[in-house]
C-alpha cells in the first residue's frame, strides 16, 4: 500500500513531517493551502480514519502509525487552540 508523507506549518512557523499509510491524504489537502485549526483537524481526522480502514481492509489490523500520527497532530494542535484564526498550513506530499 503507498504512504504518504506530508509537511506542515504550524500557527508558530514550526514545522513537523506527518505520515499518512494511504494516498487519501491527497483528497483531503491541498499543497500550499492554508486551513483554519479546526477544519484542519476535521480533515486529518477524516483522512487517518479514512487510511487506517484500507490498511485493515487489507492485512486485518488497523495502522497504529496512522493512530500515532493522528494523536501528535491533534497534541500539537491543542498547544493553538486558543489562538483566533490560528491556521496549518500543508506544504508538500512525499512518498514514503
Amino acid at each position: 500500500m503507498p504512504a504518504m508523507h506530508y509537511r506542515l506549518r504550524w500557527p508558530d512557523a514550526s514545522e513537523s513531517l506527518a505520515y499518512s499509510p494511504s494516498l487519501v491524504i491527497e483528497d483531503f489537502f491541498t499543497p500550499g493551502q492554508d486551513y483554519a485549526l479546526a477544519d484542519f483537524l476535521r480533515r486529518a481526522r477524516e483522512a487517518t480514519a479514512i487510511a487506517s480502514a484500507r490498511v485493515q481492509a487489507k492485512y486485518g489490523f488497523a495502522c497504529s502509525a496512522a493512530l500515532d500520527q493522528l494523536a501528535d497532530t491533534e497534541a500539537r494542535a491543542a498547544a493553538f487552540a486558543d489562538h483566533a484564526g490560528a491556521q496549518v498550513r500543508v506544504l508538500s506530499f512525499h512518498p514514503a
